[in-house]
């Protein structure tokens, strides 16, 4: 039995509701603290997913946020493979990093959230209320995640603007790969949540300022989370 398959073989089914952040911290703790070395290919996701009994949806997402974070790469018709046992301090999405986004959102949703509290209309106001409470019942990180890329969208449409729906449009799928990191690594979907809601309210009254503050109130959180996750000490676990 290779080391691999030792560590496979210990994976015990875990808790459905937090399926994939359990997965992800078990496979970052494994890697981290060296019982998968640099080097190893780790098990296909039909056999993870029956290590974790688990469905290769959540499988999929936890090693898509491994990826993410530079510890593992995917080759294609070779398998999953461990490059290094400390994160990538960069955190990049593709053409993006983590810094990249963190800079320019401000500049971009907290005056789109304005916009959208003077222009929204009536049946967008209530499509932002009613995502709100979708996140607030979904348990699903990748649901979730969705649902989270759809209120942003929303709040750039209401908006009216061209040139920030061509911005939101071009960094769309760095922001979901970033979204669900930060659900995995530090559990903000909660925190999203009110947040959202505060956003949405603001600007189903029309309150341009509070709608302009809430959103950079929550950008300014995740800002302070994904700080923390880029600076913190690479040590092993």
């Amino acid at each position: 039995m290779n080391d691999v398959t030792a560590w496979l073989s210990s994976a015990h089914p875990v808790d459905k509701k937090n399926a994939a952040e359990t997965v992800f911290d078990d496979i970052r703790s494994a890697i981290t603290a060296g019982r998968l070395p640099v080097g190893a290919r780790l098990p296909s996701e039909v056999r993870l997913a029956s290590g974790y009994k688990v469905s290769r949806p959540v499988i999929r997402e936890a090693l898509r946020s491994l990826q993410t974070l530079g510890l593992t790469q995917t080759r294609t018709g070779s398998g999953t493979f461990v490059v290094t046992a400390a994160p990538d301090p960069k955190l990049s999405y593709g053409i993006y990093s983590a810094r990249d986004l963190i800079e320019a959102r401000p500049h971009i949703e907290a005056p789109a959230a304005a916009w959208a509290a003077r222009r929204r209309s009536t049946e967008q106001a209530a499509r932002l209320m009613a995502l709100c409470e979708e996140m607030e019942r979904q348990e699903d990180l990748g649901a979730w995640g969705e649902l989270d890329g759809a209120f942003h969208s929303l709040i750039i449409e209401a908006a009216g603007n061209a040139v920030f729906a061509k911005i939101l449009g071009d960094i769309q799928n760095a922001l979901l790969r970033q979204s669900a990191l930060l659900n995995l690594m530090a559990h903000r979907r909660e925190s999203s949540n009110v947040e959202h809601r505060r956003i949405a309210q603001a600007i189903a009254a029309g309150l341009e300022q509070e709608a302009q503050d809430a959103m950079s109130a929550h950008l300014s959180q995740v800002k302070t989370v994904l700080t923390e996750i880029i600076d913190r000490p690479q040590a092993v676990e």
